[in-house]
């Protein structure tokens, strides 16, 4: 493990030095993975996503840790994509140690619209918030994603998740692991504004939805702002801000 996390210092140290390519398509739509995007071969995704509360005193709503991800396109091919990525959260703690595991892990294979055949439509699988500590943070939640891009009214993502039945369960203590996600995108103002919603079912940590607006205020980065609402307050509490910023390399 430790040698893992010096390879990837290295990594994100070469990207930060790096040279900026136009580039911007993130992996994720909002709060879900329900979206057909890959990162292409050889882009770095840099992503800095925040979950806090807005003038809540109910210390129970509760804001979430910073996600610092890091993904990168490892496949040279345009019909055949795949992508891999970590995920920095800390403050991960374990109730019964109280070490902190803060390391997740992602990888993504996708095809774009139209690579199929002529019309068809992207499709995505892959897997994320794979844990490090056994019962803790091993999520470990299967992903499969359908997209298609319809004039007139944007990008809609269908598709389905399952996860771990021993951490994937309501506040109430009933197995919540599989469920269904949609998302969809659409250029408000092109390449400048995008509106953007998701949603994912179940009453575990991964059911919620939201909805906001992506402002691309350069070629390869955009900030992403709105709320997020859950299926299950007894796990994340009330609604959350979220802001995020990406920026591909």
């Amino acid at each position: 493990m430790k040698r893992l996390v010096r390879i990837i210092s290295a990594l994100f140290l070469a990207v930060m030095l790096g040279t900026a390519t136009v580039y911007a398509t993130p992996s994720t739509t909002y709060w879900t993975t329900s979206v057909i995007d890959v990162q292409p071969y050889k882009v770095w995704h840099l992503g800095i996503d925040n979950y806090f509360t807005v003038l809540k005193d109910d210390p129970d709503a509760g804001a979430f840790p910073t996600d610092v991800g890091l993904t990168v396109g490892v496949l040279p091919y345009e019909k055949i994509q795949l992508e891999v990525g970590v995920d920095l959260l800390e403050n991960m703690i374990d109730s019964t140690t109280g070490k902190d595991n803060p390391l997740f892990f992602n990888f993504k294979f996708g095809t774009p619209e139209g690579s199929l055949f002529p019309g068809s439509p992207g499709i995505a699988a892959g897997m994320w918030n794979i844990g490090t500590k056994s019962g803790v943070t091993d999520y470990n939640i299967f992903h499969a994603m359908v997209g298609k891009s319809i004039p007139q009214i944007g990008r809609v993502h269908i598709g389905a998740y399952s996860g771990n039945k021993d951490l994937l369960k309501s506040s109430t203590g009933e197995e919540e692991a599989t469920g269904f996600m949609i998302g969809w995108d659409r250029w408000l103002v092109k390449d400048k504004f995008m509106l953007d919603a998701d949603y994912a079912s179940g009453d575990n940590a991964i059911g919620a939805g939201g909805f906001g607006l992506y402002w691309f205020f350069a070629p390869n980065a955009s900030m992403l702002m709105g709320p997020v609402f859950f299926n299950d307050d007894g796990i994340n509490g009330e609604w959350k801000w979220t802001t995020q910023l990406d920026v591909n390399f």
